[in-house]
């Protein structure tokens, strides 16, 4: 037997007449009663009672109707969610990212997600710089959101968004605009900074800024996210240089002062992975740059 006999069977089954479930399922009524007495003859049970003007189902007939109806059901099920699977409409996607995103980048993106994709279930991390490339490389995450760039050859990049970095400081901070910052006025102070990586772009930009006012700042705390970092600053502990993008995030008892460098938004992938969910979300992120 095969599967499409026993959906035929399930058809007769429901209308209990062969020329109205022949015309149903596209079959000649010949081939339709054909194909019932097959599978009779191979289970070795009478399926239907026959008679001039009328068919209907013996004892066997309802029982295996019952059971049949819910393995086409499982069929058809397994059937569509590895239709979905093969689009890439439904799994898991592991997606790294940085604290300056939170609000802005990657909230647009869940959302675009959830209305695209709904069953598509997203693991979002945020990890140390320094763990970034490893967890990449190795099927840890899917893609990583990133301020620097890259460097392997194995791994795709594509540049998302251009942010500017800011000096983000207490609300009542006596630097007040641009013009208050001068290499003197930043030499005294104490500065909360993420850990210095000399292979991090990022890291190389924030000390461009340093080079630019002449200073070489005191690092009194340092943390790779950025949610410690602000939290330190809102209690005074210092100042930092961090990308504009946190004023999306509403903190209170902190400003920023806008300052004139650059910072790029990367994505980051393997370049032989061809899973169709990364597909859509590379689509999707694509779309937003």
């Amino acid at each position: 037997m095969d599967l499409q006999q026993i959906k035929n069977f399930l058809a007769l089954a429901d209308e209990l007449h062969f020329w109205n479930t022949s015309a149903k399922q596209n079959i000649t009524q010949s081939a339709l009663s054909r194909q019932i007495k097959s599978l009779e003859d191979e289970l070795n049970v009478q399926l239907f009672e026959r008679t001039k003007r009328s068919v209907k189902l013996t004892p066997a007939g309802e029982f295996l109707k019952t059971k049949w109806a819910d393995i086409v059901d499982e069929f058809n099920f397994i059937h569509q969610f590895a239709k979905k699977i093969e689009l890439g409409e439904t799994g898991s996607i592991r997606i790294a990212h940085p604290d300056s995103i939170s609000f802005s980048t990657l909230p647009q993106l869940i959302l675009d997600i959830s209305v695209r994709y709904p069953e598509l279930k997203v693991e979002m991390i945020q990890l140390a710089y320094e763990d970034e490339q490893e967890f990449l490389t190795k099927y840890k995450i899917d893609l990583k959101f990133s301020r620097d760039m890259n460097r392997l050859d194995n791994i795709s990049t594509m540049k998302v968004q251009t942010d500017h970095l800011a000096l983000v400081l207490p609300q009542d901070h006596a630097f007040r605009e641009l013009a208050d910052i001068t290499a003197e006025s930043l030499q005294t102070q104490k500065f909360i900074m993420p850990r210095s990586n000399s292979s991090s772009s990022y890291s190389q930009l924030t000390q461009q800024v340093f080079e630019h006012y002449g200073i070489s700042p005191e690092f009194s705390y340092t943390s790779d996210f950025g949610s410690t970092i602000i939290s330190l600053i809102t209690r005074q502990f210092g100042i930092s240089i961090m990308p504009y993008s946190y004023a999306n995030q509403g903190y209170q008892g902190i400003r920023f002062i806008e300052l004139p460098f650059e910072s790029n938004l990367f994505v980051h992938w393997r370049t032989d992975d061809q899973s169709p969910i990364l597909k859509n979300v590379l689509k999707m992120i694509e779309a937003m740059a």
